[in-house]
């Protein structure tokens, strides 16, 4: 009797635990308010576009890695590595930094640096265009080597233009 009533006491132990841990990650999530303005919704969808920008990537890489990787995988991320690429520069209206959302991992230069950041995302549409055209075959050396490069030109404006995450 006495070793049940320690598993349920265990039992009820870790469900008020994953109760209270659950109720601190709510509290600490990020959630755009209701009465959101344009800036603010700019920033939220930039973090979304940035999540499916990563998660192309890491479908590259992950399928990359295997012993016969799929082409059909492999072009789809590349698709939306380039899609996303193309559509990278309306991400970042005037107004859309940390005053919108304090989470936001956008630098000032991203607006201070205008040409800079220009310059550097069409490099990084450069890039992935080029990966869309390679992808089209079937050599995966080369597939590889232009991921590599279009991760580089992605990369490229991590140190400039973006801060490191904040908690």
């Amino acid at each position: 009797m006495a070793l049940i009533g320690k598993n349920a006491a265990l039992a009820v132990a870790l469900g008020i635990g994953a109760a209270v841990a659950a109720g601190g990650a709510i509290a600490h999530d990020d959630v755009m308010p209701k009465n959101a303005n344009a800036a603010t919704k700019a920033a939220y969808a930039r973090h979304e576009n940035f999540k499916k920008l990563g998660g192309a990537f890491k479908g590259l890489n992950d399928e990359l890695r295997k012993p016969s990787p799929s082409l059909a995988v492999v072009r789809t991320n590349a698709g939306v590595v380039a899609s996303q690429s193309r559509a990278l520069p309306t991400w970042f209206p005037r107004g859309s930094g940390v005053q919108a959302r304090p989470m936001s991992e956008a630098k000032a230069e991203v607006w201070t640096d205008a040409a800079g950041f220009t310059s550097a995302a069409s490099n990084f549409q450069t890039q992935a265009a080029k990966l869309t055209q390679v992808a089209a075959g079937s050599d995966l050396d080369a597939i590889r080597a232009q991921t590599r490069q279009t991760f580089m030109a992605c990369r490229g404006c991590h140190e400039k233009y973006r801060q490191e995450k904040k908690s």
